[in-house]
């Protein structure tokens, strides 16, 4: 589970409770109708803007963002060296007797076109488009939320303009103009929750794992084609470290494990 995730979540909720409960009654706060305008409007305008197919599969996108299975990516790197160096030692054959202790499913199907002899090209297009299908799908699902985000606050503004007519509607009577002008800017209240501590943080998080998967099956990529044209290990290791930012190639690098 992905702590940072529900730490935020769990931050955020608090410290929203925490003003309400020092700011006043708490029960002010709960409409009943402003609930179905916004959740019940957002929902059904999220349900109308893409496929039901997708919308049914709304929870696992959601379970996304707070499990991350991404391996890490100095480890790959460390596995694919050590890879090049079976292939360097025995042949690129050898490797497929080592298919088994490869734990990525990625390199795995990598390996086993480039022992099966396919041409380098045609490894890069099959593993660059299936990248390109994953963030496809990353993308649609983080869209979700994105739109969820957008028409929270929306609705919440239809609410609060409900209310203003209401509130207009009752003129002759002074007294249920306060009441009535707090419950009309509930909504907007609603909105704006279900938007900045819910939505719109899933949707960036799921971001931030697609951009993380995506830097790992890139290195793959790179690894799997090094190791398919015959490079030299430190080669291998060489190129993949780029893809790393400085800091966290300490400890990743095969010299850093030797001077330790």
């Amino acid at each position: 589970m992905d702590l940072a995730t529900v730490i935020g979540l769990v931050v955020a909720l608090l410290s929203v409770a925490l003003a309400i409960v020092l700011g006043g009654d708490p029960l002010a706060l709960i409409n009943i109708p402003s609930v179905v305008v916004v959740f019940g409007g957002a929902t059904g305008a999220v349900i109308c803007a893409f496929p039901l197919a997708k919308i049914l599969k709304v929870h696992t996108v959601i379970l996304k963002s707070f499990f991350n299975n991404t391996s890490d990516i100095g480890e790959v790197i460390k596995e694919l060296v050590k890879f090049a160096e079976i292939a360097r030692r025995e042949g690129i054959l050898s490797l497929e007797n080592h298919l088994e202790d490869m734990k990525e499913e990625f390199v795995v199907r990598g390996i086993k076109m480039a022992v099966d002899g396919t041409d380098p090209e045609l490894i890069r297009v099959i593993m660059e488009t299936e990248l390109e299908g994953i963030m496809d799908r990353h993308m649609n699902g983080k869209m979700m939320l994105d739109q969820f985000a957008k028409y929270a606050p929306a609705f919440g503004m239809i609410g609060t303009l409900m209310g203003l007519i209401f509130m207009l509607g009752s003129m002759d009577d002074p007294s249920s103009i306060g009441p009535s002008m707090a419950v009309a800017l509930i909504t907007t209240l609603y909105g704006a929750v279900i938007a900045n501590v819910f939505a719109g943080p899933l949707a960036d998080k799921l971001y931030a794992n697609d951009q993380q998967e995506v830097l790992l099956k890139t290195v793959i990529i790179a690894g799997v084609m090094s190791i398919q044209s015959g490079d030299n290990p430190r080669v291998v290791e060489s190129k993949l470290l780029t893809y790393l930012p400085p800091s966290e190639r300490v400890g990743v690098s095969s010299e850093d494990a030797e001077a330790a």
